[in-house]
């Protein structure tokens, strides 16, 4: 395939991904992905048994897969927020790894896939491989085009290494986050019970930035944007026992009916919990923020 057709056809397949993922509420479904068709022309975007996807037409990768669980020794690292991506099982020269190497000299972007939950993969897009580690067998993947002329890679600056850091929090950690919070609330929001995935939010029940606040489900809520808009301004909160509270001159205030039914009619009532005990929220987190809540 000629290379200007191959970068359009990525472009389009990468936008398609990503108004899709976004539609759903940050993610796709493994079906979604293997069906995908250009024009009458099927063309899955991952393998359907393998972490990486090479079309034969294509001259560099299409999309990668990183799983916790996977087989492979891919790393994210903590220093610079690039993932070490393992080279393929096979020729280390020739394969999947060829076609991986040829990405970096054409520069194409690519679709790093995150697989957290069977079957739903959470799309970080456009993400490129920028450098190639023989004697560690990896494949250097970033999250920005810009480290393509970082020069050496393996001596980054402080600050290319905070701007590393930040990008993956941005673009691998809180979409993560979102899908693993969505998919333990079947997609619905905890208080309204929405369940138009475009219009939910993961929010944080203990910030990011205080030290509890990791991104793990239990420290999460499904919030349709209103409801995660008044929780972060502390409008609303949510008692240890699962009760929402909201704040008395708000719950006082006279105004129209979204003030009405969207916000004040949520006193009292309990938030819906998922449906597995392990992806329900921290009592301990809870009460922390409810205190921030309380206390105002």
């Amino acid at each position: 395939m000629d290379t200007a057709v191959e970068a359009a056809l990525r472009d389009q397949i990468i936008r398609w991904v990503q108004e899709r993922a976004e539609a759903n509420g940050g993610f796709l479904h493994r079906e979604e992905l293997l069906r995908f068709t250009v024009g009458n022309r099927r063309l899955p975007i991952i393998d359907y048994s393998r972490g990486i996807r090479n079309p034969a037409e294509f001259g560099s990768t299409l999309a990668i897969v990183s799983s916790a669980h996977g087989p492979y020794d891919d790393i994210e690292s903590e220093e610079d927020g690039l993932l070490h991506y393992a080279y393929r099982d096979g020729d280390p020269f020739g394969g999947d790894n060829a076609k991986l190497r040829n990405a970096i000299t054409t520069g194409m972007p690519l679709i790093l896939f995150r697989k957290e939950v069977p079957n739903y993969y959470t799309p970080i897009a456009p993400v490129y491989v920028v450098d190639d580690y023989p004697e560690d067998r990896t494949f250097l993947v970033a999250l920005d085009e810009s480290f393509r002329f970082m020069g050496d890679l393996k001596d980054l600056t402080v600050d290319q290494r905070r701007y590393g850091l930040r990008l993956a929090r941005q673009r691998l950690h809180q979409p993560a986050f979102r899908t693993r919070v969505l998919l333990a609330y079947e997609t619905r929001c905890a208080m309204c019970r929405l369940a138009h995935g475009s219009l939910l939010d993961a929010a944080h029940i203990v910030p990011d930035g205080e030290a509890l606040g990791v991104p793990t489900t239990a420290n999460g809520l499904a919030l349709c944007k209103i409801h995660h808009a008044a929780y972060d301004q502390n409008l609303l909160g949510v008692s240890p026992d699962h009760v929402i509270h909201l704040d008395r001159d708000l719950l006082d205030e006279v105004d129209g009916p979204m003030l009405r039914h969207g916000l004040q009619a949520m006193h009292g009532h309990r938030i819906t919990l998922p449906r597995r005990p392990a992806d329900a929220p921290g009592r301990d987190l809870l009460a922390w923020r409810w205190e921030q809540f309380a206390s105002r």
